[in-house]
């Protein structure tokens, strides 16, 4: 595995080249390092957590945004033309997996929806080129708890005249995100769960 040295040393390379088993578990041990604390939280569904996971901290790392990129970029369903999700913890995701997928020789359009529709000009909710109707969209997400931020990008991109059956998440903390899909009749899938995240981090703790 390649060693997470910092972000403001690190060079790129290591990550571009690996094989994708590799990057999987340089990005598991970045988000073990960098993402996940233990102790008393709040989070943003309300519910209190004794932990948490701050996914900007590796989708904004260098190495971590082109893990994530490459990571996602495989997951994706043939014929995918656009990837998107809900501002702000989706910006750097669709970011990534749409630049690592032109450098693979695909095009993937990033598009960034808005929690409330821009306050002037075009009034829009949904940010990035407009594409023709029923385009396949798959919506990403960092860390998925109750499910309830991506369903509300799914909805936005299907009253955009979207076609959005998948989501794809980085982590699922297992609260009862994936369940609220499945009602939905939409496919989700996570590289992580919040079981892997939990064990490896007690491995690397045993390690020092």
């Amino acid at each position: 595995m390649p060693e997470l040295i910092p972000a403001s040393t690190a060079s790129p390379s290591p990550i571009v080249e690996a094989d994708l088993p590799t990057v999987r578990q340089y990005l598991l041990d970045l988000f073990c390092t960098v993402a996940y604390r233990e102790g008393d939280f709040v989070l943003s569904s309300g519910q209190r957590s004794t932990y948490y996971i701050n996914g900007k901290q590796v989708t904004l790392h260098p190495l971590g945004g082109v893990a994530v990129g490459r990571v996602l970029l495989s997951l994706l369903p043939p014929g995918t033309q656009a990837v998107a999700g809900l501002t702000l913890g989706a910006d750097p995701i669709v970011t990534a997996t749409s630049i690592v997928a032109a450098y693979a020789g695909q095009a993937i359009t990033p598009l960034i929806v808005r929690k409330e529709a821009k306050g002037h000009g075009t009034q829009a909710y949904i940010e990035g080129p407009t594409l023709p109707p029923q385009s396949s969209v798959v919506v990403l997400e960092d860390v998925v708890t109750t499910g309830q931020s991506a369903l509300k990008a799914v909805d936005r991109l299907r009253q955009a005249g979207y076609t959005v059956t998948q989501i794809l998440s980085l982590v699922d903390r297992l609260q009862g995100g994936a369940e609220l899909y499945a009602q939905q009749g939409i496919e989700f899938q996570a590289v992580f769960s919040i079981q892997e995240i939990q064990g490896r981090a007690r491995e690397l703790g045993s390690e020092e």
